[in-house]
């Protein structure tokens, strides 16, 4: 098992949101232009007011990839009747550039937790060619990964990562005296 695949399995990306797979293609997920998305690590809602940059690898422009960011824990982890909330989708992204590249079919949402401890996950696919993916959701709700990538034709995942965020409380201020 690879060191990019356990932490996707012990954090239940793998099971819950996806299939097992072999990360075959680099992404690099950042915010605010300094802070990397590592697999389990916590971020603050503060940091992901504006969409990351994410960048793909591979090794052919001619190569197109769909990315996926969703929420498997909305409303609350303890009970994910809304599993999994789409924050963001861009399809047609080239092979060695970025998401910016690519067409945004969902546009970014950011990460509002309100109960508990949420996973956020970022999740690439190969696409067939360019502009198979014909149509966004209908619905930020109750969006199903596995489906929409076996309904357009999608690969299994060739990279994801994923990073944990809870509500940020107000700073607390020292009485005065």
């Amino acid at each position: 098992m690879s060191r990019e695949i356990e932490p996707l399995i012990v954090g239940r990306v793998i099971g819950d949101v996806i299939e097992m797979f072999n990360p075959s293609v680099t992404m690099r997920v950042t915010y605010n232009s300094n802070t990397i998305v590592s697999n389990g690590h916590e971020l603050a809602p503060s940091l992901l007011l504006s969409k990351p940059r994410v960048e793909i690898g591979g090794h052919d422009l001619r190569s197109f990839f769909t990315l996926i960011m969703m929420d498997p824990d909305a409303p609350s982890p303890s009970n994910p009747y809304m599993r999994e909330y789409l924050h963001w989708m861009v399809t047609d992204i080239p092979g060695t550039t970025d998401a910016s590249f690519g067409r945004e079919m969902v546009r970014y949402e950011t990460p509002k937790p309100v109960i508990g401890i949420h996973r956020y996950a970022f999740v690439l696919f190969r696409q067939r060619g360019r502009q198979t993916v014909k149509a966004a959701p209908a619905t930020r709700e109750c969006f199903n990964t596995r489906d929409f990538s076996a309904f357009f034709g999608l690969s299994l995942p060739v990279a994801a990562v994923y990073f944990n965020a809870q509500r940020e409380t107000a700073p607390r201020r020292r009485p005065s005296y």
